[in-house]
């Protein structure tokens, strides 16, 4: 056949044959095909344009001049980190002020009592309570200076923040106390930072403080504060050991009638004086300065310019302890560019309820939080179609995330995600995760589900709250992002753990103008925190990625942080267990992943058969360690003992498993000093402590 011939019969079909094609086709089958078109048109005109990032996603860091290998963060010109982002904010007192005035006086603090819509208060009359607060403790022969400390132990309430702001307004320091703490513990800082007035919330508080006075433990206080009413056998009591209890409304009508001038601090000046929990001895003061927490907050106003500009109509939830620097930091940024703080209502089961009324568009959250959105929305996936229907529609939104598109007006959103989006009032579009490392895979589905900006921060006290933070148009989960604008990220050698900064691994130092001055109080603290340069070292072992972001992979001492932040010392806690009649050696494991501990128990040949026998139980040693009611057995006079000692409820194990072979050196669990090998008995273990985990699932 010629060439032509084959064209001729190749021939193209007209637009009638196409008519005539599609008049023989099912109404299904056109149906189908008409919403199609239509989805696609749909998908095409609704679907926005990513925003441009700050800067090159694939180099988000790059090595300072001077040798050292220090990274800093590509948003910058230069090796010069800033210190404060607008000219005229350069303190925690500069931040409201600004607040003031771009706000036009709006709406500041709100509060809401169950059932009821949020209340609020100005900006204009925080700023007046505040400064009642400040001119009534000057009044009473308080200085207006950077070492006349201030107690504050209360919840998250509009209070808070005004007797906060009442510190600054007059160049004085806030001491943060909070319950988790311990009574010990608070007994401490009072004598340590000197503190002769304490505000408080709750007169359950004010006893708490009062007994310590009354058993001569903490005879520098003299002054409670309640914000809450109370009743005059209280007054009595205080009366008794010296202690005068006065109501805040009492003080503010006392600071009116002896109003004072402001004196605002310096940027160089103290603070807040923020205690840390620790996980052995005494908590430590990490001493920050009004120029530590504005540039931290320059650094999160950098990094965000081009992506979210903030104003007066934001809204931000109040939830996560003001005693602790993350939610003070947020504060801070909010109340910079006149946005509102509304408080939750003091109970965390109602904090859904809170959300639904508030209406928040920023919402910071820490990984136990996102845990749970996360169990409960595939919880409630409960058939194969919808658990297939959820992963399809995250797995489409999780590719626009991939090319920098954030959005939550999709058609996935429409039909799958809106519940969840609503659950947080509807307008969320800002969050921001930090305190412990949250899964990548919860993270990335989240940030799919509830289309809004979402920023994963790392950092500690120390360096005020965040040291680095996720780039905007990276939605990649698995790092920490790259350093702050405020401050340089370097890795130095671990040589007991095979780490080397020539590898791009090691222990994480930071230097800036977000690092603290040191503990209260605590040279020989201070000094193992900070070297002679001025580098903080975290404790913490990162690794740099090919694209300049930062992964946490270990920590360099024995002590971790579960999901929802609380430090953990294991050998403290090991140390209570093996006092267990039955017991001969424990290892006990969290993982930052997770919210509570296990552990692996080897039972004492020598004494486990008699307790055994005297409960009950029969069989050889090997039997017993198989038998789950006697290991449950175990694990209650585990938990028996560790009360005693004092264990606080995140630190006791929540399930063992028992293990009939000794750790030692010939197995290689045990060092020649019989020290446990933890990363070795992690890996020993891996298949009991995943077993343990996915068996009790919060």
């Amino acid at each position: 056949m010629q060439a032509h011939e084959i064209l001729r019969n190749l021939r193209i079909p007209e637009l009638g044959d196409v008519r005539q094609y599609v008049r023989t086709l099912p109404t299904n089958t056109l149906m189908g095909f008409g919403a199609f078109a239509a989805l696609t048109t749909y998908w095409y005109a609704t679907r926005p344009k990513a925003l441009k990032p700050p800067c090159d996603l694939a180099m988000q860091s790059v090595e300072t001049q001077g040798g050292e290998h220090a990274r800093r963060s590509t948003i910058l010109d230069s090796d010069e980190v800033i210190t404060y982002y607008y000219d005229d904010v350069k303190t925690i007192y500069d931040i409201f002020q600004r607040g003031r005035r771009v706000s036009n006086n709006g709406p500041c603090l709100g509060h809401r009592k169950p059932n009821q819509p949020y209340e609020w208060i100005s900006y204009k009359e925080v700023a007046e309570r505040a400064e009642y607060v400040g001119s009534a403790l000057l009044h009473r022969g308080f200085k207006p200076s950077p070492d006349q400390f201030v107690g504050i132990f209360a919840q998250n309430r509009p209070e808070w923040t005004i007797v906060e702001l009442g510190c600054y307004t007059y160049s004085m320091v806030a001491v943060p106390l909070y319950d988790t703490l311990g009574a010990e513990a608070i007994t401490y800082i009072i004598n340590k930072a000197d503190l002769s007035v304490v505000f408080c919330d709750s007169p359950e508080k004010a006893k708490l403080l009062l007994s310590n006075v009354e058993k001569g433990e903490t005879p520098v206080l003299r002054t409670i504060v309640l914000m809450n009413p109370f009743d005059n056998d209280l007054v009595e009591r205080g009366k008794k050991c010296g202690v005068e209890l006065v109501s805040l409304k009492d003080i503010e009508e006392e600071g009116k009638a002896n109003r004072e001038k402001p004196k605002p601090p310096k940027p160089d000046d103290l603070a807040v004086v923020c205690f840390t929990s620790g996980t052995t001895g005494n908590p430590k003061g990490a001493m920050l300065s009004h120029k530590n927490i504005v540039s931290n907050s320059a650094g999160f106003m950098k990094v965000t310019e081009n992506m979210l500009t903030m104003n007066a109509n934001d809204i931000h939830i109040s939830y996560l302890p003001l005693a602790h620097m993350f939610e003070r930091l947020v504060q801070c940024v909010v109340l910079c560019h006149g946005a509102r703080i509304g408080f939750f209502q003091g109970d965390i089961r109602l904090l859904m309820d809170d959300l639904k009324v508030l209406q928040p568009t920023i919402f910071p959250v820490v990984p136990r939080l996102l845990n749970r959105m996360f169990d409960r929305i595939f919880g409630q996936a409960n058939t194969p179609v919808k658990r297939w229907m959820l992963d399809f529609a995250s797995k489409r939104k999780e590719a626009e995330l991939r090319s920098g598109i954030v959005r939550n007006d999709s058609f996935w959103d429409k039909i799958i995600f809106h519940k969840v989006q609503a659950s947080l009032g509807g307008k969320v579009r800002l969050m921001v995760t930090g305190a412990a490392p949250v899964s990548p895979t919860v993270l990335t589905f989240l940030r799919a589900a509830l289309g809004c900006q979402f920023y994963e921060g790392y950092g500690q006290t120390e360096c005020t709250a965040g040291c680095s933070l996720t780039i905007p148009g990276d939605w990649t989960a698995g790092h920490v992002g790259a350093p702050m604008p405020c401050n340089h990220v370097k890795l130095v050698d671990v040589e007991e753990m095979n780490y080397f900064a020539s590898k791009g691994e090691g222990e994480v130092c930071i230097k800036g103008s977000n690092v603290f001055q040191g503990y209260l109080k605590d040279d020989e603290k201070t000094a193992e925190a900070l070297d002679k340069d001025g580098w903080l070292h975290t404790g913490d072992i990162g690794k740099w990625l090919p694209n300049g972001t930062l992964k946490i992979i270990d920590r360099k001492k024995h002590i971790f942080k579960l999901a929802q932040g609380e430090y953990i010392a294991p050998e403290k806690i090991e140390n209570v267990y093996t006092r267990s009649e039955p017991v001969v050696q424990v290892f006990v494991h969290g993982e930052s992943l997770q919210a509570f501990l296990v552990g692996i128990v080897v039972p004492d040949p020598d004494n486990v058969m008699n307790w055994a026998k005297k409960r009950k139980f029969e069989g050889s040693y090997e039997e017993l360690c198989k038998n789950k009611d006697f290991k449950n057995a175990v694990l209650e006079d585990l938990l028996k003992l560790g009360k005693e000692a004092g264990l606080k409820t995140f630190e006791q194990v929540k399930d063992i498993a028992l293990h009939s072979e000794m750790f030692a050196i010939e197995n290689g669990l045990l060092t020649p000093t019989l020290k446990a090998k933890r990363p070795e008995l992690r890996k020993y273990f891996k298949d009991e402590i995943d077993e343990l985990y996915a068996n009790n699932k919060v």
